[in-house]
């Protein structure tokens, strides 16, 4: 059994009447191929036919909607974000690769989020002459 994913609309969202496409790929990231897509397709027929090929294969569906980009302008700024998106990826790489991914170091299962903590009384200070006194 394979891996569906698509994006959560509201039910008055716009994307709904844009054309849709499937995009099948490996789920086991030791498998190497070319993804294949396939459509434009109605949402509901796109979800459809991705459930029941990846219902009895270990592939991965993507459902996402073509965003109709119909000026020089607006396909320049998707390239644009992707590459951002692409070099904050690679950066958050490079950073765990040098310094380590401290996530799972975590110790939460003894961790309480409501736990009172008391105050540590102040140190008691030594009493000193006033230095304006000789």
């Amino acid at each position: 059994m394979g891996a569906l994913v698509t994006l959560e609309l509201p039910d008055d969202s716009p994307a709904r009447d844009l054309p849709w496409i499937v995009t099948f790929g490996p789920l086991d990231e030791e498998e190497e191929w070319e993804p294949v897509v396939c459509g434009p397709y109605e949402r509901p027929h796109a979800l459809a036919l991705a459930e029941s090929v990846v219902a009895d294969e270990d592939l991965m569906a993507v459902v996402e909607p073509l965003l109709p980009h119909v000026t020089v302008e607006e396909i320049r700024g998707e390239i644009a974000a992707a590459r951002i998106v692409a070099e904050d990826e690679q950066a958050e790489a490079a950073d765990a690769a040098e310094f380590g991914d401290y996530d799972d170091d975590i110790d939460v299962a003894g961790h309480d989020d409501h736990a009172v903590v008391e105050p540590t009384p102040p140190r008691a200070r030594k009493r000193s002459a006033p230095a304006w006194s000789a």
